[in-house]
């Protein structure tokens, strides 16, 4: 493996530690979120975490592509996640604001991604990469919506 795509495996493994964190944050706040939001909530957690649970296939599958293993135990993903997990069971609008600040931190994931696979000539990486950021940069202001008013 050559220097240039051993950065754009270690960007990768970043982007999928981070998708996975999220990914379990968000089934956690779906089965845990209360209050006047609850269906509204819930229903949009479902679909967020169901997005990710794909991403998570996809983002490992990439780093196998280009010839390293995936990371794929929670202790590994701990230590390479820029998101940390919520053991919590916080109140809605924490959980919103929460997931918002977590899509803003996997779509600068998603970036490095890019980064790292645009000098390494990856056309696919910094195309996962950028596909990434959009649905991201989507769902935090989909989130952040909830907190207009």
């Amino acid at each position: 493996m050559t220097q240039d795509t051993t950065k754009v495996v270690a960007a990768l493994e970043t982007l999928l530690a981070d998708t996975y964190t999220v990914y379990l944050k968000t089934h956690n706040y779906h089965w845990n979120v209360t209050g006047p939001m609850f269906t509204t909530l819930h229903t949009l957690f479902e679909t967020q975490y169901t997005e990710l649970a794909l991403a998570v296939d996809e983002i490992a599958e990439r780093i196998r592509a280009l010839g390293a293993p995936a990371p794929g135990s929670y202790s590994r993903f701990v230590e390479l996640a820029s998101v940390k997990e919520d053991t919590g069971h916080p109140a809605a609008q924490d959980m919103i604001r929460n997931l918002a600040d977590d899509m803003d931190t996997i779509a600068d994931s998603a970036r490095a991604v890019v980064r790292a696979g645009d000098a390494a000539g990856d056309d696919a990486s910094t195309d996962l990469g950028v596909r990434r950021i959009d649905v991201h940069e989507k769902n935090a202001w989909m989130l952040r919506s909830h907190l207009e008013g």
